[in-house]
């Protein structure tokens, strides 16, 4: 799949690169704080979801409306394909939050990590068949670490910790068809219009839908400073700053490497619980996060982007 375009200034491509992994950076520490709100603060994911896309949407589009015209922040509306693809986009940004959520309730982190984790290989495999043309051998091998990686990191190398469920299963890969299919649709709608306003309305619309699944304003669990300042930073920068970085890589490196470098983020998840919460680092997540890191430096090689 190895389509080249060697017009394009390569600046752009490596900002994409940057922005992916700043955006893998924050999620991996987001998903850390996430599973500490769940699981000691009683927080429950559908409200998380819910908010979680609501208040960072409203916040950007206010923002937004003192930065630019009414003409270019409601253009996408009057374009009825526009629009169409923008409320699939919404749909889609939601269920990539819940779906891997539901992977970790009806598991574990581990598993739903290896499981989204195969997102990279879908969208390889979408442009093969649309392109007619198989990976590079860069391509491949960049899959490959990446993959091995993730597994090292999330298993800790243990195979007999894979003991996947049902629920698991299709809640797992039902994730990462939605993170591929999130990754590549978006991908027309940001060549017209800015990446910002692609993610406030596809944030705010995808919450609309998601009250449906969870009111906003069923609020539980216990709250003190500790689930404040988290959950401050899983709105702010788990998902304001981080789904902004995410899609401005898709429009400047592309929907395959992007999701590729993604790795990023259970290496970060490791590295957060070892510093927080003491956990041990052993042979096979430093060979795991050698593998990642590799990754990155291996997509050097290659200047084409999709």
């Amino acid at each position: 799949m190895n389509i080249s375009n060697n017009s394009k200034p390569i600046a752009p491509l490596y900002i994409g690169y940057l922005s992916t992994i700043a955006a893998a950076i924050i999620w991996g520490i987001n998903g850390t704080m996430v599973q500490y709100l769940v699981r000691y603060k009683e927080i429950n994911i559908e409200w998380l979801v819910t908010v979680r896309l609501m208040i960072p949407g409203v916040l950007l589009l206010g923002a937004l409306v003192f930065r630019n015209s009414y003409e270019q922040i409601f253009a996408v509306w009057k374009n009825r394909k526009d629009a169409l693809a923008l409320i699939v986009f919404s749909l889609a940004l939601a269920t990539v939050q819940y779906t891997f959520f539901a992977a970790i309730k009806a598991s574990n982190a581990a598993v739903a990590t290896i499981l989204q984790f195969s997102a990279p290989a879908m969208v390889a495999a979408y442009y093969a068949l649309i392109h007619l043309k198989m990976p590079s051998y860069i391509e491949v091998i960049a899959v490959l670490f990446a993959l091995v990686g993730t597994f090292l990191l999330a298993t800790k190398g243990q195979v007999r910790s894979m003991e996947i469920s049902g629920a698991a299963l299709f809640w797992g890969l039902t994730s990462a068809v939605a993170l591929a299919f999130y990754s590549i649709q978006p991908i027309r709608l940001l060549s017209k219009y800015r990446s910002t306003i692609v993610v406030a309305w596809g944030m705010l619309i995808g919450s609309v839908f998601f009250s449906f699944v969870h009111a906003p304003w069923r609020v539980g669990g216990v709250w003190d400073g500790y689930t404040i300042s988290y959950f401050t930073f899983i709105i702010l920068l788990g998902s304001l700053v981080a789904f902004s970085l995410y899609l401005r890589a898709v429009k400047l490196s592309g929907a395959y490497i992007t999701t590729l470098l993604t790795s990023i983020e259970p290496l970060t998840a490791t590295i957060i619980s070892v510093l927080w919460l003491q956990v041990a680092f052993g042979l096979a997540e430093i060979v795991g996060g050698i593998c990642i890191i590799s990754t990155i430096f291996i997509l050097t090689l290659r200047r084409s982007t999709y």
